[in-house]
């Protein structure tokens, strides 16, 4: 492909069948992603994608870029890696719930710690899909699966909660079911410069059939969604008659109309606010009392982990006393061995 050329989802495109079950969330994503990148007008020859172990770690082999299938709960750290290593390459991170939040959980809070400049794409399906049927670490209390036949006791994790308290930058969540939400915010998560987290709600046809229909059922999902954007009132409702005020530092669902509740009245989504309690409050939203919120949540500056990193290389290579090892060799006291003849 030449400079000059327009970069299209269809670039993207690899030969041969994609490997995920009929009616696997996946489909939607990687569509959209490939639309997603043709936006960025990056080279396909500048992409990397990582990913660990799990369904949603194929991804690699289903589009068009460089990628790394690595290890499991490693992505993160093989991806922070390959960015280090070569600031210039737009690094991709495809993991699940387990993958991610569980044997890569280490790994997972210190990308974010850093600020990296990568992307991470959580696939949240709620279970271990790949192994057949296990609960996660997202699973909800009292989930019957293969590994809990009572129902499982565990406190699942909310990602979104985890990314904030890693120190995260960027937090955003979107579902595999509305390509449209998708694209916009995967295309913020690529502007954005620093670790940015998207969290999928993603559904596993097989072991966690509708697992997220209470937020994606057509029937439901314009009062049980809430699409935020910055700089835009806190909105919702088939109709959009419903919203968010904020009183008394907390939130609260309002119906438009009634006493006296004007649009004006709704809190302003404002995702570049560096206090983290709008924001965790926001992530944390859940049903019945509030709709769950989606698109970008958290979306702050910090600095970048290799940024800085780069920065002090040129620093100590201009007050170096060796300029490279050679020199360090020949440095001090040094002797030398004749063989004899």
């Amino acid at each position: 492909m030449s400079e000059n050329s327009v970069i299209t989802a269809k670039d993207f495109k690899v030969d041969g069948s994609v490997k995920w079950c009929a009616g696997c969330g996946s489909f939607s994503v990687l569509s959209t992603i490939k639309n997603a990148l043709s936006l960025t007008g990056v080279r396909k020859e500048d992409i990397v994608f990582v990913s660990g172990i799990g369904c949603s770690s194929r991804f690699p082999y289903y589009i068009n870029t460089y990628g790394f299938h690595s290890l499991h709960g490693r992505a993160t750290a093989i991806a922070s890696g390959v960015k280090v290593a070569n600031p210039n390459l737009s690094v991709w991170v495809v993991t699940g719930d387990g993958d991610s939040m569980a044997i890569g959980g280490n790994h997972f809070i210190h990308v974010i710690r850093r600020n990296i400049n990568i992307n991470i794409l959580l696939f949240n399906n709620k279970i271990y899909g790949l192994t057949k049927g296990q609960y996660s670490p997202t699973t909800p209390v009292g989930s019957v699966t293969k590994t809990s036949p009572d129902g499982t006791i565990e406190n699942p994790f909310r990602p979104g909660e985890l990314v904030m308290g890693a120190q995260g930058a960027f937090f955003a969540r979107i579902v595999d079911t509305d390509p449209k939400m998708m694209k916009e915010v995967l295309v913020e998560a690529a502007d954005h410069r620093g670790t940015t987290v998207v969290e999928i709600l993603q559904n596993c046809v097989i072991f966690a059939n509708k697992v997220h229909n209470e937020i994606t059922g057509s029937d439901v999902k314009h009062d049980h969604q809430i699409y935020l954007k910055h700089g835009e009132p806190m909105i919702f409702g088939k109709n959009r008659e419903k919203g968010l005020i904020l009183k008394s530092n907390k939130f609260e669902v309002v119906t438009i109309g009634e006493n006296g509740i004007t649009v004006d009245d709704l809190a302003v989504h404002d995702s570049h606010d560096d206090s983290h309690s709008l924001h965790y409050m926001l992530a944390r939203m859940s049903l019945p009392e509030f709709p769950v919120a989606m698109g970008v949540i958290r979306a702050v500056k910090n600095p970048v982990y290799e940024s800085m990193l780069y920065e002090q290389v040129k620093a100590n290579k201009a007050t170096a006393k060796f300029k490279n090892v050679d020199e360090l060799m020949r440095s001090g006291n040094t002797f030398m061995i004749n063989e004899e003849k």
